[in-house]
Parts: C-alpha cells; structure tokens; sequence
C-alpha cells in the first residue's frame, strides 16, 4: 500500500509549531505568545471597564466621550494583529540543503603513509556587499553558507535571514520578513501605554473637580485607575526603551544581533544607506515572499534514499585513500592472475616439446 504523500511543513526540520495545515508557522515557545496578549487585553479590559466607561459622558459635545472607549478597543486590536503578523509568519528561514556544497568539496592528502583523507570545504568564505569584503559562514545544521547578515537560531533551528533576535514575547525569530511588523507592534504597544496612562490620569482630574477634591480622595474612589498608571508607567520602561533602541538600529541600518556582536570591533557598516533611506528599506520596502512553500507536497527525488550498494556511496563510506588502496589491491590480484597464466602457458609449451622429442 503506497504510503501518503507528506507535505513540507510535516517533514520540517527544523522546531517550529505548524498550525491550520502549515498555513501558520510559529516558534517552538508560541505559547509564550498567550502571555503577551494576557500581558495587553487584561489592562485594557480594566481600562475600558473602571475608566473608559466613566467618561462616556463627560464631553457633551455629540457625546465625546465615547470615542475614548472606541480608541481604545480598535487601537488594542490593531496592536493585537501587529503581534499576531509578527508571530505566524516566516520570518526568513533558508533553505536547507540535502549534502555540503559539492563545488567546495576537496580533500586532505591521499598518501599511503598517512591517515586516511578526510572531507574537507572552508568554513568561511568572503563574498562582496556594497565594495567591501564580508565573510560569510557554513552552518553545518542547514550545510549552506549563510548569506550576509543571517544567523542560525539555537532555539528554532533555523538560518534566518537578516536575523535580528528571538522573541520570547513574540514567540517567533525577528528577521527579513517580520522586522517591519515586530517594530511597528513594539512601537504601537509603547503609545498604548500612553494613551491608557494619559486617560486614566484625566479621569483622576475629573474625580478631583466633582465630589473627590484631593488626589487621594480620588484615588481611593478609583484604585484601578492608579494600578493602571503604575502598570503602564512600568511598561513604557521596557516597550518605551525597546522602541527607542530600534529606532537607533533602523536608523544606523543594524540588527540587535549584529550590534551586540560587533559593537566593540570597530568595523565600517557596509549595510549604512544614510538615515532616511535606512528608515524607508524597513517601513516601505517590498517583503519578499518566502522561500518555502509549507503546504506545497514533498517531491520524490527529494524524499527517496540513495541506492545502499551504490558505487557514490561506497567511494564516499570508504574515502579516496581506502578507494586508492583498493585498485592497487585490484591492480596486484590482476597482476598475479596474468603471472600465473603466462606460467601455465609455458609449461604446456616445454611438456609439448617433450613429446615431440620423445618420439
């Protein structure tokens, strides 16, 4: 009985989660995904509850006040998409390769009198970007040589092209393909936590201009309110900082990876394009598709084992020098052979001579 055909994202190798038939890819902590969004909906949902409804009737002009607790919802779910793009998408995973590149294959010496040749290629190689030489790796994982700027990831077992980092929050790896939206939710998350500050402030001035005339009066009459104030102000240390540092990096045209890594070499930027082009090539620049089709059936050739007596595999098991041994081996029995009938010839030569002389 023929077995099912299997698709990409169900022979994958590397640790990514699939969901909805390969049509989602996460990392392999997506769960972590969950606390993030906890982290954004439960102060929102406070915030909309003990604050935002209160002030739906405060600005009687065409009933004002309702666009603060609108605001807040839309704005929440646009955030929530942000992250939710970021995460469920390829963030620029290389393709792997099936064997080592065959072009950069050589090997050590074939001398008798030493060890057996081993397989060897260069670890790394020097490939042109921008006028200036940049060295790029072979990853033994992936038996590709990395492009400029790709990274393996530990955690998702994957090269990612131009690698920035990997999320816990987001549960995904940051590169090519997700930067634009890891930046844009980070950002939106940091004028979240303002804007709920902000409203949360304005309903403590509100409280103090009716029946709460102090700020502890008002505070005790809405508590969620100051636990609002405390968390965002908290959370714009971190979202805040972390938007502001990105802002550095697109700016300069740098990953997180390739800033904490090299900051102390003192080598140029070849990647630089000044400030606004920099600031253009993450915000406005066309995302390349990516380069595995996950839903897409596995093709034959790529599924089925080498022949086990074939003579590649054997030469490769073996090793040039085993392989050299063996046709001198070959070489001396052939020899031996030929020996031994040359020998057989002549003594049927001499025994019929010695017939002809006996009569």
């Amino acid at each position: 009985m023929a077995q099912p055909r299997q698709r990409v994202y169900q022979a994958w190798k590397g640790d990514n989660r699939f969901f909805f038939g390969g049509r989602l890819i996460f990392g392999p902590d997506v769960k972590s995904l969950g606390v993030s969004v906890a982290l954004i909906v439960v102060p929102v949902a406070l915030f909309c509850v003990f604050v935002a409804r209160h002030l739906r009737h405060q600005f009687h002009a065409n009933d004002a006040g309702y666009a603060i607790l609108i605001v807040a919802i839309v704005y929440t779910i646009y955030v929530l998409l942000l992250l939710f793009v970021a995460a469920a998408r390829d963030p620029g995973i290389v393709p792997r390769a099936s064997h080592p590149p065959e072009e950069d294959i050589h090997y050590d010496s074939l001398s008798l009198t030493d060890t057996p040749g081993t397989l060897q290629f260069p670890r790394v190689k020097e490939v042109i970007v921008n006028g200036i030489p940049v060295k790029v790796k072979y990853c033994e994982t992936c038996m590709v040589y990395r492009p400029p700027r790709c990274s393996h990831c530990s955690i998702c077992n994957n090269c990612v092209e131009r690698f920035d980092h990997h999320c816990p929050w987001v549960g995904q790896c940051i590169g090519k393909r997700n930067y634009r939206y890891f930046f844009l939710f980070v950002s939106s998350s940091s004028l979240l936590c303002i804007y709920v500050f902000a409203i949360s402030a304005l309903y403590i001035k509100v409280l103090m201009d009716g029946d709460y005339p102090t700020v502890w009066k008002a505070l005790k009459h809405s508590p969620a309110s100051l636990a609002l104030m405390i968390y965002c102000f908290i959370s714009l240390w971190f979202v805040g900082g972390l938007t502001g540092f990105h802002m550095y990096l697109i700016s300069t045209n740098q990953t997180t990876y390739e800033n904490f890594r090299y900051r102390s070499d003192g080598r140029p930027n070849v990647y630089d394009r000044g400030c606004l082009s920099n600031f253009y090539e993450v915000a406005f620049a066309k995302i390349q598709p990516s380069k595995h089709k996950f839903r897409a059936y596995i093709q034959e050739e790529e599924v089925r084992a080498p022949p086990a007596n074939s003579a590649g595999e054997v030469e490769e098991q073996v090793g040039p020098r085993a392989k050299l041994e063996d046709d001198l081996d070959i070489d001396g029995d052939l020899l031996k052979i030929s020996q031994r009938h040359n020998h057989g010839d002549n003594d049927i030569e001499m025994g019929g001579g010695n017939a002809n002389y006996m009569e």
